[in-house]
């Protein structure tokens, strides 16, 4: 039986986590149904849109995503510090923006006096929405909900249309986090869905590329703020060069499938994060599959497993080999 994700999600142990959901009933999230010949491409930008719609009304940033046949990767950051900082009317507006509220915020929002119990009521209320809206199944409840409806309507059928749960990983350390959004900004070339990383569409790595293209950040992406340093700026801790370079590094590596000598002109950040370039080649096409809901070094996945209750995480052995330096393991 699948554990509740509030046993999963600890803002102690991490902010970022790597959520996939996949359809069921051989639903088409995308692409081509060779049985009946519809096409659902349409239905990517269904998702892309409502990512980036709901990144700007929640406290949560989205690193990478990439939309694929019958599923979907996201990779999120909860950004606490942000949600910390919104007014009662700011919370407020947010959540009208995904429902309709109470008749009293209702009133808030027109502006109209509250009495002192009314209003006590409301921030009783807003307290809640405010804890939805720094949630990460909220965020997916929301997204996967109103694609299901629309999908739904277009097939002419009712019940589901994805899996049960959305499936969690929480990604506790720098190795884990940048291999797992290499994994996610990758998935298209590995399905040979793209030759390259700037052709693959619907996913993040293009919108970064095309944004480095003109010297910019992309809008509505969690940016890059360069390698840890005192003080830290609020975003990804690694340089965008780099990663732009260790993503098409490995890309070429999955497309041509070699199993031979290693180039000797490797990422510089593959360094920095003391990761074995045969151990992260291994992690970029096995990420998904060798580990399930905590990723990082070994030491860390113990300490996380202590604070959720847990007595032992599934892969932590594939942890100490390829996410654990041995400062740390």
């Amino acid at each position: 039986m699948g554990l509740p994700r509030k046993s999963l999600i600890s803002l102690e142990a991490t902010p970022y986590y790597h959520c996939v959901s996949r359809c069921v009933r051989r639903a088409f999230l995308c692409g081509r149904d060779e049985r009946s010949g519809r096409c659902f491409e349409h239905r990517r930008q269904w998702i892309e849109d409502r990512l980036l719609e709901l990144a700007k009304v929640f406290a949560l940033d989205i690193c990478v995503y990439a939309v694929m046949s019958n599923h979907y990767h996201v990779v999120l950051h909860i950004n606490a510090a942000q949600a910390e900082a919104w007014t009662l009317r700011e919370v407020v507006d947010r959540w009208h923006q995904l429902c309709k509220g109470s008749p009293l915020s209702q009133r808030f929002t027109r502006n109209e006096t509250l009495n002192p119990a009314e209003l006590a009521r409301l921030e009783e209320v807003a307290t809640e929405w405010h804890a939805r809206l720094m949630d990460i199944s909220w965020f997916m409840r929301m997204l996967n909900d109103s694609i299901a409806r629309h999908a739904n309507r277009e097939d002419g059928c009712t019940g589901r249309f994805w899996e049960g749960r959305f499936k969690s990983q929480a990604l506790l350390d720098e190795r884990a986090l940048a291999a797992c959004m290499a994994y996610v900004d990758l998935n298209p070339i590995r399905a040979k869905m793209a030759e390259t990383p700037e052709t693959s569409d619907h996913t993040s790595i293009q919108r970064r590329i095309s944004a480095a293209q003109d010297g910019r950040q992309p809008q509505h992406l969690f940016p890059f703020a360069g390698n840890p340093r005192k003080p830290m700026p609020v975003g990804l801790p690694f340089q965008l060069q780099d990663y732009l370079e260790l993503v098409d590094w490995s890309g070429r590596y999955l497309r041509e499938d070699k199993r031979g000598a290693i180039n000797e002109q490797l990422p510089l950040i593959l360094e920095r994060l003391q990761i074995d370039p045969l151990h992260w080649l291994y992690l970029n096409r096995n990420f998904e599959s060798r580990f399930k809901s905590l990723v990082g070094a070994a030491h860390l996945v113990r300490s996380a497993c202590e604070q959720l209750g847990k007595r032992w995480s599934h892969g932590i052995r594939d942890c100490e080999r390829y996410l654990s330096s041995p400062i740390t393991s």
